[in-house]
């Protein structure tokens, strides 16, 4: 067996057999889905979720494919997906984090084409929090010119008239529907492939909720994440309590779908 000479460190020559070099391979199935929710400590998930050595999250956040309606409008290109990962070690899985999939109905269907063994990670936050930093969000990317009881009482009306990658910007409250969303990726997914957090959780105990959603992917803790917020904007201002009265109104049934299908209490998610 041929062995290649290589320049130690010290000056000295060694020698390096082959089989200890790591081979890579190129990616044939990406491993989990980062799904959902928007606004709900999806891109503070996905920056652990890429300091981790063997995790390999792509050359970009949100990648969109399983959500970009023109990629299946015949047989879908995997390579269109594939070309964000470089090639891995065997030891290293693969993962996306778009988290307009978990709402995107057409998604999960076709994730489940893709790939019916991936796992699926699912942060929730409270659906009344949710839609005001989603709107807050929007305000600050100048996108929204309309104060925030306006909007949401403006957002059925203008879903209807908008394509769909416009109508979703301004989904605050169809977004936090969760019972539906779920109730969708239940039809495709077994429970033993999802791992549905809190995003109220994730941000209290965060050291035991990576260590729990690294256990999910298979793969161990990392000791030391430095924690830092992403993805977070000043806030033009606050909720106001007749704001959040109304909200809670309309979510209150679908809360208790969640605390049903998950097994969870939400009472921080309550008047």
């Amino acid at each position: 067996m041929q062995e290649k000479l290589s320049a130690s460190p010290t000056g000295f020559a060694m020698y390096i057999s082959p089989m200890f070099r790591s081979k890579r391979r190129q990616i044939e199935r990406l491993d989990f889905i980062l799904a959902g929710a928007q606004k709900s400590g999806t891109t503070a998930l996905h920056y652990f979720l890429s300091r981790h050595p063997d995790i390999c999250m792509g050359d970009q956040q949100e990648i969109h494919f399983f959500d970009n309606d023109a990629m299946f409008v015949a047989e879908p290109n995997y390579e269109e997906l594939h070309k964000h990962y470089p090639p891995i070690v065997s030891s290293t899985i693969a993962g996306d984090c778009t988290p307009s999939y978990m709402y995107h109905e057409p998604a999960m269907q076709r994730i489940w084409n893709y790939n019916p063994k991936i796992k699926l990670l699912i942060l929730l936050r409270n659906p009344v929090e949710r839609a005001f930093a989603h709107w807050n969000m929007q305000r600050y990317r100048g996108r929204e010119p309309l104060d925030f009881f306006d909007a949401i009482r403006e957002e059925e009306t203008r879903i209807a008239g908008a394509p769909p990658l416009e109508a979703r910007r301004f989904a605050y409250l169809e977004r936090g529907f969760y019972g539906r969303q779920l109730e969708r990726v239940f039809k495709f997914f077994p429970r033993e492939q999802m791992k549905v957090v809190k995003f109220e959780d994730f941000k209290a105990k965060q050291r035991q909720t990576l260590a729990s959603i690294f256990s999910f992917l298979g793969r161990k803790p990392v000791r030391s994440l430095r924690n830092k917020d992403r993805n977070v904007v000043p806030y033009e201002r606050a909720i106001n309590w007749e704001e959040r009265v109304f909200l809670y109104n309309l979510f209150a049934e679908d809360i208790s779908k969640i605390e049903q299908l998950l097994g969870w209490d939400c009472p921080d998610w309550k008047l």
